[in-house]
C-alpha cells in the first residue's frame, strides 16, 4: 500500500513507525520542517518530501497520483482538511484521513462528506487520550484500562503489589479466587521490562507489570485479587487547561471534585467560564505555596496535562513529594516515559500511542476491529473478526490449541453472538452477547470477535494472515 502522511510531529512519527515495521506498505512523509523529515529517514526505511502538504505540487511530489492512503496529522485542523479535499478532487486518491481537534470540525460530519472536504474518517488524539484518562480514573488501581467488543472486555495493565492475594502464588489460583460465573486470564506480564507470556505455574512478584483480561463486569473484581483495598479516586487535581486539561475537567466534573491550575491568564478564564462544577485557579503548578494552599496532600490523582514534557514530569513529580497519593503525567517523547514510570511517576500517558488504535484498525488487513498499541509500541492487542467455514479458514471450527499461532501470541478471549452494533456507536446492542475467556478447548465459530496478544507488533502480520479466508468461501 502507498501511504503519504502529512506531519512528522510525535503522532505523524508514531504512525509511520508502526506503518514501516509491521506493513508491508511504501510511506512518504510530508512536513515543512526539513530536520524533522532527516531525523525520521535516519531510522525508517521512508521518503520524505519538504513542503506545505496542502499544495497540490507537494503532494504530487510525493506520488499522490499512485497513492492508495493519505493521513492529514498536522496540528492544523484546517491544512487537514483541505489536504483531504485536494487529495480527492485533484489525484482521487481512495482513502483519506485526517486528525481534527477542534470540537466543532471533529462533531460535524456533514463536512467529511465527499461534497465538502471528503474525510472517510477522522481521529481526535485530544478526544481519545480523554476518554483513556477517564477510564484511569475509574480504575486508580490500573496503568491501563483498554476495552474491546463495544466494552463488553476489558484489557488492564496493572502492577503487582506485596499485599495482592495472587503475588508468590501460581497464576492459576486465580480462577479459585473468583465467584461462580466470573473468568479472568493473565495473558502477559512484563518483569525488569522484559516481555514473560506466562502458564499458570508462573507466580507473580511484586513490581510485576499484569496484562489482566475479563468481561467488563467483571474486571473490578478480579484487580481486587492483585491490588486490594484500593481507595476510589474522589478528588482530582488538573495541571494545565488546554485542549486536553479542559476536555478532561469537562468529563470527570461531574463525578468527582476537580481542581484545575492553569498559568495563562486568560485562558484561565475562558475555562473557568465553561467548566460548570470545577474550580479554576490562575497560577503555576510547580508553585508550592499554592499546591499546600489547595490541600495537594489530599488529593486522590494529580493529572500533570500540560503541552510540556518538562513541565508535566517537574510538576507531577512535586505533587507526589507533597504527598498527592497518585500521579500521572502526559508525556509525548517515550525516553521520558520510559525514565518515569514506576518511579515517582505512576503513569506516564503518551498521547500518539493511545491514539494511534482507531487509526491502525482502519488499515490493518482482514477485518480488525480494534487495535491497542501496548509497551510504548513494542506489543499489540488486537480484536478480529473471525470469518468463513471450516474448509475456507484456518481458524474456524478448530480448537486454539490445535491451530499453529506464532510464538509470542496469546488468544485471550473470544466475543460471540452480539449482532451489529448500533449505528450510533452504543454498545447497548452487545449486552446479550458472550464473553469467553480462551483456553485451548475454545473453538473458534464464525462472527467471533477473537482478541489477540501480540508480544511485538511484528508478529501481526503472521496473525492476519491466519485469519483470511479462501476465495472461494465468497
Amino acid at each position: 500500500m502507498k501511504i503519504i502522511i502529512l506531519g512528522a510531529g510525535r503522532v505523524g512519527t508514531s504512525v509511520a513507525e508502526n506503518l514501516v515495521s509491521s506493513e508491508e506498505n511504501d510511506i512518504t512523509v510530508i512536513d515543512l520542517a526539513g530536520e524533522l523529515l532527516s531525523a525520521l529517514q535516519d531510522r525508517l526505511d521512508l521518503r520524505a518530501v519538504t513542503g506545505d502538504g496542502t499544495l497540490p505540487s507537494v503532494l504530487r511530489d510525493a506520488g499522490a497520483e499512485n497513492a492508495d492512503l493519505i493521513i492529514a496529522l498536522t496540528r492544523s485542523d484546517q491544512s487537514n482538511l483541505v489536504a483531504c479535499k485536494i487529495a480527492h478532487r485533484v489525484f482521487n486518491i481512495p482513502t483519506r484521513v485526517a486528525r481534527l481537534s477542534a470540537h466543532d470540525f471533529y462533531s460535524n460530519h456533514e463536512l467529511f462528506t465527499k461534497e465538502n472536504f471528503a474525510v472517510d474518517f477522522a481521529i481526535c488524539p485530544e478526544q481519545t487520550v480523554t476518554e483513556y484518562i477517564s477510564r484511569l480514573v475509574e480504575f486508580p488501581e490500573a496503568l491501563e484500562v483498554l476495552d474491546f467488543a463495544g466494552g463488553r472486555v476489558s484489557l488492564v495493565r496493572i502492577r503487582a503489589h506485596e499485599d495482592g492475594l495472587l503475588v508468590a502464588k501460581p497464576i492459576r489460583n486465580l480462577r479459585s479466587h473468583l465467584l461462580p460465573g466470573m473468568a479472568a486470564r493473565i495473558v502477559a506480564l512484563f518483569r525488569h521490562n522484559r516481555l514473560i507470556i506466562p502458564d499458570g505455574e508462573l507466580r507473580l512478584q511484586p513490581g510485576d507489570e499484569v496484562f489482566i483480561i475479563a468481561a467488563a463486569e467483571h474486571i473490578r473484581s478480579v484487580l481486587r485479587e492483585i491490588r486490594p483495598h484500593e481507595i476510589p479516586v474522589r478528588r482530582v487535581m488538573i495541571a494545565g487547561g488546554g485542549n486536553i486539561g479542559f476536555r478532561v475537567a469537562a468529563t470527570l466534573e461531574a463525578y468527582y471534585d476537580v481542581k484545575v491550575i492553569e498559568a495563562n491568564k486568560t485562558r484561565a478564564e475562558f475555562i473557568a467560564e465553561k467548566l460548570k462544577n470545577s474550580l479554576v485557579l490562575y497560577g503555576s503548578a510547580t508553585d508550592e505555596d499554592l499546591l499546600e494552599q489547595e490541600n495537594i496532600a489530599e488529593m486522590d490523582l494529580f493529572l500533570a496535562l500540560t503541552g510540556s514534557d518538562a513541565d508535566n514530569i517537574m510538576t507531577s513529580s512535586l505533587a507526589k513529594r507533597m504527598g498527592c497519593m497518585r500521579v500521572a503525567a502526559l508525556i509525548d517523547r517515550d525516553a521520558y516515559a520510559d525514565m518515569t514510570q514506576g518511579g515517582s511517576i505512576d503513569m506516564g500517558i503518551s498521547p500518539a500511542h493511545i491514539s494511534i488504535g482507531s487509526l491502525l484498525a482502519r488499515i490493518r488487513k482482514g477485518d480488525v476491529a480494534t487495535v491497542h498499541s501496548l509497551q510504548r509500541g513494542e506489543a499489540e492487542a488486537l480484536e478480529i473478526v473471525a470469518h468463513g467455514d471450516p474448509a475456507s479458514s484456518r481458524i474456524i471450527g478448530r480448537k486454539i490449541d490445535d491451530i499453529r499461532w506464532p510464538r509470542g501470541v496469546t488468544v485471550a478471549a473470544l466475543a460471540r453472538n452480539f449482532g451489529a452494533q448500533s449505528s450510533n456507536g452504543s454498545p447497548a446492542a452487545w449486552r446479550n452477547g458472550k464473553v469467553e475467556i480462551a483456553h485451548g478447548d475454545s473453538v473458534i465459530q464464525p462472527g467471533d470477535r477473537v482478541i489477540v496478544f501480540c508480544a511485538s507488533k511484528k508478529l501481526v502480520k503472521q496473525v492476519e494472515k491466519l485469519f483470511q479466508v479462501g476465495f472461494h468461501f465468497f
